[in-house]
């Protein structure tokens, strides 16, 4: 199983709006007769590709033990079944590493069983669900997982009073947090960052033939028609009222207006959850920053801090209103990893719900 959440990997940057799976089929005997992953949509699935690999070795997987990181999917989609592809090869067990989280597919185990397959599920499931965390949040909640990425000062300053903040953390971080971009469905930013910045929120500095779409919360349609975030198209603009004329006709936008005349940022993510997008990765400013915060939409952290101090008066990480009146009001953390970047550390953390439980990828 381990070896099959390597192979799973392999698809971090490509698999969207699908879960990353790996595959491993092994005889009787012990030994490794095929491994596969799910590279595309549309494309074979881990089970399949693997057995398709058993194949080309010459090996046949009749009496075989299948290790998948994610249970065989039982429902024709762009492809067919892999439970249909796992009884056809004869297979005998199955270890799958987590439930699939999808209701329409989620009989793939139950249907194996009754072939009589021996399942067992939830070996490693840890490392599953973190490979999947945002496709686990989009099929269990109706939302993307929405990962807010930060560069800072060491006393938690974003940008000068300016705004300026080109550059605060180093080449190897700004490097490091493009994979964090390549992952996501999504790059979200608000219409303040683009106006003062003008960014592009591509993914330059990792191989991927897939650039996530760039996704611009603008509550008045302030973009510019030349805004470099909306070059090339693949960009979709948020907004609290009609749409700005001038923008290329390449660039989508959609009104999700709230009571208050404001962008109702809890329907935006459902609305990114209905067009398949699983992770949706923020790089905006302390407002927009701070409205995730508020409403209980951000899920997890990734923060670069850089070995300097700014002082005040500087920009912070979020704008919060209104302001806590209580110590008791503040959002909680728990950390997933502290590391050395570079010149910098990146810390990892997750956000804690009301309840005091930090926000889980499988529930």
């Amino acid at each position: 199983m381990a070896r099959a959440l390597v192979l799973a990997e392999l698809g971090l940057y490509t698999t969207t709006p699908n879960p990353r799976v790996g595959c491993v089929i092994v005889g009787r005997g012990g030994a490794v007769l095929g491994e596969g992953w799910h590279r595309r949509a549309g494309e074979a699935h881990a089970e399949v590709a693997a057995l398709a690999d058993a194949r080309d070795k010459g090996h046949d997987a009749r009496g075989a033990t299948v290790y998948v990181t994610l249970e065989p999917c039982n429902r024709h989609g762009r492809t067919p079944p892999c439970v249909d592809a796992l009884l056809e090869a004869g297979v005998v067990r199955v270890v799958a590493a987590m439930h699939d989280p999808n209701p329409e597919q989620m009989s793939g185990a139950i249907r194996l069983r009754e072939a009589g397959v021996a399942v067992d599920v939830g070996l490693l499931e840890s490392g599953a669900i973190a490979l999947n965390v945002g496709f686990v949040s989009r099929m269990r909640h109706g939302r993307p997982w929405v990962r807010s990425k930060i560069a800072a000062s060491v006393d938690g300053r974003t940008a000068l009073v300016s705004g300026e903040s080109q550059w605060i953390t180093s080449p190897a971080a700004r490097a490091d947090g493009h994979r964090w971009r390549a992952r996501a469905c999504a790059v979200l930013t608000g219409v303040g960052t683009v106006l003062h910045d003008d960014p592009r929120l591509d993914v330059r500095e990792v191989a991927t033939t897939r650039q996530p779409i760039r996704v611009i919360v603008d509550r008045h349609g302030d973009t510019p028609a030349d805004a470099r975030v909306l070059a090339h198209g693949n960009a979709l603009v948020v907004t609290a009222g009609a749409r700005k004329n001038g923008w290329p006709p390449t660039v989508e936008s959609v009104d999700l207006h709230d009571r208050d005349g404001r962008v109702d940022l809890e329907a935006m993510l459902r609305e990114l959850a209905r067009r398949g997008m699983n992770e949706v990765h923020v790089e905006a400013g302390a407002k927009l920053n701070g409205a995730l915060l508020r409403a209980g939409l951000i899920d997890e952290l990734v923060v670069y801090l850089a070995g300097s101090l700014i002082g005040d008066p500087a920009r912070g990480m979020f704008e919060l209103a209104p302001p806590l009146m209580s110590l008791n009001e503040r959002t909680r953390l728990d950390w997933t990893s502290v590391d050395p970047v570079g010149e910098d550390l990146r810390i990892i953390a997750r956000v804690r719900h009301a309840s005091g439980e930090a926000v889980k990828g499988s529930d």
